[in-house]
């Protein structure tokens, strides 16, 4: 076990293996571009930034050109794949030069900032009046924090609802899902749509081991179990109520999903858009991927299940629970430019420019009460779950610690012994949770 953990945490140094979800996939979608050459400092009257989502960057590139109008400064911006752009960062930091302002992830930050590879944006901050850390979600400010000081101010955040294909509920007569689903509701009906759906190949739900944030995370945590301790320092793998959610999970969901080694070698995304999947959880970061998707008009949104625990038939606080997270706008700590770089950090994430965000249909914003307009970019397609968990569930911030991606990558790997022979999902937990803990022995 020693050796594995060894060589996770080495792998983890060179290239992240996890995302929002933890997934290999971008948590707030993939884009196949990627241009190693271009990952490198501005010269002259040019910021180079990096990103890692094709589908935000119409939106970002109308900000940063509306800020490059009022500053004379280029901004070029360079869309990377979620697993080369940690590698060509991990790269620049290792000896080369880093863009000048790019994404920082809540799996990363602590590396990053810990490493000195960030500019230390306090006082900025503090001289600038369009920036107050007060009014973003203070979870997210706290992520990109270490010891007082600020390396990265809040993007975006996210949260969680239940995606469904109306066209399979109509064909096999299923009722549609609403915002008072259980979740056993929701293994009813998965159950219901894969009976009658077998001879087509069609199957209820999908989640996958790397299925995290956007899939198992959100089971864990509205049954009462939790994934690491408050303190960073142990494995919640093993506790008792992370263990019954995840033997739930594999009691009733698992029969109406597709089989594992089938999700290894398609993702369930690409199952669902295929139409053999009637639904799954989704992340508020992947909408513009099925809105503009061929079949997008038999798509819709509703909330997250919630765990009835004491079988009252109501939601009680805690019970629906959605995971969340943030990126970051950070900037090199070498950049030749910092003080243009933090300018068009601060036009990103001022109130402006996060409201700019929203109406463009980016993400929703990480400056509190500037979402609203996100809900209205996408005609014909309501999205307002994503919103209305906030009022009515719980929000659990994405669990981190210093080697997130090491046991998140363990998690996608570990896990495949479960999910292919579930009446094992106990055990296989209580070994996550060791692998956990000698990875969080090291930090």
């Amino acid at each position: 076990m020693k050796k594995l953990i060894a060589l996770l945490i080495a792998i983890c140094m060179m290239a992240s293996l996890a995302a929002c979800g933890g997934s290999q996939a971008a948590p707030q979608g993939q884009s196949e571009d990627s241009d190693a050459a271009a990952v490198t400092n501005a010269s002259g009257d040019t910021l180079v930034v990096a990103i890692w989502d094709n589908n935000q960057l119409a939106g970002i590139q109308k900000i940063a050109d509306e800020w490059s109008a009022k500053s004379g400064i280029k901004v070029q911006i360079n869309v990377i794949s979620w697993v080369e752009y940690w590698t060509l960062l991990e790269a620049g930091a290792s000896g080369g030069e880093l863009p000048d302002v790019f994404w920082m992830h809540i799996n990363e930050a602590q590396k990053y900032m810990r490493a000195d590879m960030l500019l230390n944006l306090n006082d900025y901050i503090a001289a600038d009046d369009a920036i107050n850390l007060d009014n973003y979600y203070e979870g997210i400010v706290d992520i990109y924090n270490l010891d007082g000081n600020q390396f990265a101010l809040p993007k975006d955040h996210d949260t969680i609802a239940l995606l469904y294909n109306k066209a399979i509920f109509d064909k096999y007569g299923v009722e549609y899902p609403n915002d008072t689903w259980t979740w056993d509701d929701y293994a009813a009906a998965a159950a219901k749509i894969r009976e009658a759906g077998e001879a087509d190949g069609v199957y209820g739900t999908a989640m996958n081991t790397n299925d995290g944030q956007d899939g198992w995370y959100n089971l864990i945590y509205g049954f009462g179990g939790k994934l690491i301790s408050d303190d960073n320092k142990t494995s919640g793998m093993d506790d008792p109520k992370t263990i019954e959610a995840m033997t739930w999970l594999a009691d009733n969901l698992f029969p109406s999903m597709p089989a594992q080694n089938l999700m290894a070698e398609t993702d369930p995304d690409l199952m669902f858009m295929s139409g053999i999947v009637g639904m799954m959880l989704q992340g508020s970061w992947m909408v513009n991927t099925f809105y503009t998707a061929e079949q997008s008009a038999d798509y819709a949104w509703a909330q997250i299940p919630y765990y009835d625990g004491n079988g009252n038939g109501q939601c009680d606080d805690g019970e629906r629970v959605s995971l969340y997270n943030g990126l970051g706008w950070a900037a090199s700590a070498k950049t030749a430019h910092p003080d243009e770089a933090y300018s068009l950090i601060s036009a990103f994430c001022s109130e402006e420019g996060q409201k700019k965000q929203a109406e463009l249909g980016v993400t929703m914003a990480a400056y509190k009460g500037c979402s609203d307009a996100f809900v209205s970019a996408f005609e014909g397609m309501d999205i307002s779950p994503f919103l209305e968990v906030e009022e009515t569930g719980t929000l659990i911030k994405h669990p981190a610690s210093r080697y997130t991606t090491t046991w998140e990558g363990g998690f996608t790997t570990g896990l495949v012994e479960a999910w292919q022979n579930p009446s094992r999902m106990a055990d296989v937990c209580k070994a996550m949770a060791d692998m956990m803990n000698e990875v969080l022995a090291t930090e």
